[in-house]
């Protein structure tokens, strides 16, 4: 004999930063685990400390962690998140990241601009990451930037069979709020059997959200709208689309985007806003102010773990999603 043999089972193992631990236990309990006892705090200059209270040795572990602000502190803890399990000797390492901090920086505008969005990738991976779990990717393109298995994950099944059961197929339109956004609101149409409407609109290049509506094409008036979109930051945006839609005589609207991000004013546009309800997930923590009547939050969590235990088990997440 040449080698020792052993008996021993995978072990799967789930840790938590601090940026958004609700999600984090929504998932764990999906799972049937325990998030793992992490002891994590600042120093008094802002350095973050990391200690697991749990062996992670030959363990395949999964580290949640959502980049809601502050942003840059909860990426800097994941990677030193990432670095503790690399150096703790874990078999394998998956980075479980809801929402991707800095997705929207994923091309070159104009020169002399970083493309921060592969940056991220690629400090996930020095860190020690082995693959990316990740929801709905301001642009498909990102998940080149991993050199290693990228999970994408979905959130449109959550999001459309909610509205489905609340609104009239035969008076619903779903509504793309830029050309970016058409070829996401025509898989909401092919699932819904709606007919498809788009806003178009202009960005001034030089005023960060900064936006002019221009006009809408497809049939709108005395629709149900359903406007999609990856995500919400400041509202201003999915806010004037909606009063484009109102403008050309639409009954109803209703946003749905997959990441609140909610940041700045968002929360006097969306309390002001003739739309009647916002839809999102809880891949971000939603801001205590923005706790309304007409605010949804759909949780995320049963997309994660089923995710989670696929790859787990060397199973197939594609299949999670096949019917799309």
């Amino acid at each position: 004999m040449t080698g020792i043999k052993t008996t021993g089972e995978k072990k799967l193992m789930f840790f938590s930063g601090r940026a958004h631990p609700e999600l984090a236990e929504e998932v764990a309990h999906q799972l049937g685990v325990g998030v793992v006892p992490t002891k994590a705090f600042d120093f008094a200059n802002g350095e973050i400390y990391v200690r697991y209270q749990e062996s992670a040795r030959g363990a395949d572990c999964f580290v949640i962690q959502s980049h809601t602000a502050p942003i840059n502190q909860w990426i800097m803890e994941q990677l030193i998140m990432i670095d503790a399990l690399k150096r703790a000797s874990a078999r394998s390492i998956t980075v479980i990241v809801p929402f991707y901090g800095y997705a929207r920086q994923d091309k070159k505008h104009r020169g002399r601009e970083p493309i921060s969005a592969r940056l991220i990738a690629d400090l996930m991976k020095t860190a020690g990451a082995d693959r990316l779990l990740t929801v709905d990717l301001h642009t498909d393109q990102i998940q080149g930037f991993f050199d290693g298995p990228v999970d994408h994950l979905f959130a449109l099944p959550l999001l459309a069979d909610y509205v489905g059961r609340k609104v009239d197929r035969n008076k619903l339109t779903v509504v793309s709020p830029d050309a970016g956004r058409v070829r996401v609101a025509d898989r909401w149409c092919d699932r819904l059997g709606a007919p498809l409407a788009i806003v178009h609109k202009r960005r001034d290049k030089d005023v960060a959200n900064q936006v002019t509506v221009h006009e809408v094409v497809g049939e709108v008036e005395g629709r149900v709208c359903v406007l999609v979109d990856d995500m919400i930051d400041t509202g201003g945006t999915i806010c004037a689309a909606a009063d484009a839609l109102f403008a050309h005589g639409a009954e109803d609207v209703i946003v749905t985007a997959t990441h609140g991000v909610l940041s700045g004013p968002a929360a006097d546009r969306l309390k002001n806003s003739k739309v009647s309800e916002f839809v999102f997930t809880n891949t971000l923590p939603t801001p205590g102010e923005l706790e309304l009547d007409k605010i949804t939050v759909l949780s995320i969590a049963p997309t994660i773990a089923s995710a989670v235990r696929e790859v787990f088990e060397d199973g197939s997440v594609t299949s999670l999603f096949d019917e799309q």
